[in-house]
């Protein structure tokens, strides 16, 4: 359910009568069809099949069940009662679908299993071999990975143990083919600024700019200057990914932050997570990373709205027929838009085509509210030629990463010597503003001067406290100067230009 598990407990009866095999413990069809996969897997494994009733029943009984998992436990619960094989006296879980010659495919969310089966207390769960990396990745509880059924009854009642399998994270963990680097971008200063600061502090941000200009290209490079996840990060990570069923072939555990970039088609319920049996959108793949939207204003207003909770909340409830289930939803939003349908609104060289009320009708599919939960306002501008052909040096990531970690660590080591685990500056709660964002007298008077010319709401005032905060941390200064209110105030002044707020 979710992120969730529960315990499954597979019991099998024979008794005499009209041939029949019957699953009860509310099925869906998928575990149905498990009748068909099993008699198969049976006969070409070398067994014999029961000949009589046969009903199996998947307690706890009043749960929905989906799914093949079940196959490989109702296998080898028919085969046991059968007495074809004896009786496993030690407390094992069994997980897999079945092929027809007896064969254990994988399944999602053996991550997830692996981590409730050793709460549970089992001394080991049987996995699919393909699913071997991620489950491997749980110490305390033995995972013994098969590639057929003949493997697991060879190790529970022969000679050929299978050797548990421990997953060397360094070794298994995910492969990072990614080149891009801060250091390919020519120019673009006041992006490359505004994006460090939302990296020290993990702020939403919104990039206005014609076609062209690297809005793209800079948010793709913003995970290359993002701190490196913790281990407890990439588990929940990786476990959210391996319940949706993209976890890539081979890895134990993803340890680069995940960048999501779904395309302005993707449906309300691709973005928040749903089906019948809800599974994770795309703002739950992007927890402890970034999501992207490029062309903001095309995405559906009815899609786009579903953000505004989980990005005030981190996570997203989704419910169903089937039951409510709880996605963590923690991530960076990364946002860019043309300032009007041609996109050349404001460009140095190119005129703009559309009319004034055109253009404002555009950037009207951003609704105030959605606008608001977006700390930080840039306009990236095109690249001139001379900065184009520069022989200059551009800042790597590695550098510029290396000014997010101390920023964070320094904002870390303060909200933890107030007593609070809280990793960046926009997970600050707003009673924790007046304490941890103090202000002198003449920062107070500017901030003033911006709320009152600006028309500032609550939150946009703590959200510019917060980014004034960040700035302030970068250069690991504890108080909150002029100038780290200027920058700060500076990067939420788009609203008025093209919103006219």
């Amino acid at each position: 359910m979710g992120l969730n598990c529960f315990e499954v407990d597979v019991e099998t009866d024979l008794s005499s009568g009209l041939p029949a095999f019957d699953i009860v413990g509310l099925p869906d069809t998928a575990v149905k069809e498990a009748r068909e996969r099993v008699r198969s897997a049976v006969k070409n494994c070398g067994y014999s099949f029961p000949i009589g009733r046969i009903t199996v029943n998947l307690a706890p009984a009043d749960v929905k069940k989906n799914g093949p998992i079940y196959d490989l436990a109702i296998m080898l619960a028919i085969l046991s009662a059968s007495g074809q094989i004896g009786e496993i006296k030690e407390k094992v879980a069994f997980v897999g679908e079945l092929s027809l010659k007896g064969d254990v495919r994988g399944v999602n969310g053996v991550l997830s299993m692996t981590l409730k089966a050793r709460d549970l207390g089992y001394k080991s769960i049987v996995v699919p071999y393909s699913n071997r990396f991620e489950a491997g990745v749980i110490r305390g509880i033995d995972v013994i990975p098969a590639s057929s059924v003949k493997e697991v009854v060879e190790h529970f009642f022969g000679e050929n143990k299978i050797e548990p399998y421990i997953s060397d994270i360094d070794a298994d963990g995910e492969a990072n083919d990614s080149v891009l680097d801060f250091c390919d971008v020519m120019g673009q200063q006041t992006a490359k600024r505004a994006l460090e600061i939302a990296a020290a502090g993990s702020h939403n941000i919104l990039m206005v700019g014609s076609p062209g200009a690297g809005k793209s290209m800079l948010a793709k490079r913003l995970p290359s200057i993002l701190p490196e996840m913790s281990f407890e990060e990439s588990l929940r990570t990786t476990e959210i990914h391996s319940v949706a069923g993209v976890l890539p072939e081979g890895v134990a555990l993803i340890k680069t932050r995940p960048f999501r970039s779904p395309h302005h088609t993707v449906s309300p319920f691709g973005l928040s997570g749903g089906g019948m049996y809800p599974r994770p959108g795309e703002i739950s793949l992007a927890h402890n990373g970034v999501l992207f939207l490029d062309e903001l204003p095309e995405f559906e207003n009815k899609t786009l709205e579903i953000l505004r909770q989980p990005l005030e909340d981190g996570k997203v409830t989704v419910s169903r027929v089937s039951g409510t289930v709880t996605f963590p939803c923690s991530f960076m939003t990364v946002a860019a838009m043309n300032p009007c349908k041609c996109g050349y609104k404001g460009h140095p060289t190119k005129p703009c085509s559309c009319t004034p009320a055109a253009a404002a009708k555009y950037v009207s599919r951003i609704s105030g509210p959605l606008l608001d939960r977006f700390d930080m306002h840039i306009e990236v501008m095109p690249v001139d030629f001379s900065e184009l052909t520069s022989k200059r040096k551009e800042e790597s990531s590695a550098d510029i990463r290396k000014r997010v970690n101390a920023a964070r660590e320094f904002a870390k080591n303060r909200f933890k010597a107030l007593g609070y685990d809280i990793e960046c500056n926009s997970q600050m709660p707003e009673k924790l503003c007046a304490e941890v964002c103090k202000l002198d007298e003449n920062g107070k008077m500017l901030l003033k001067a911006a709320f009152d010319a600006t028309g500032m709401t609550a939150r946009t005032y703590n959200r510019v406290l917060k980014v004034a905060r960040t700035i302030a941390d970068l250069e690991l200064s504890e108080n909150i100067t002029e100038d780290h209110i200027l920058e700060a105030v500076q990067y939420r002044s788009l609203d008025r230009k093209y919103w006219n707020k």
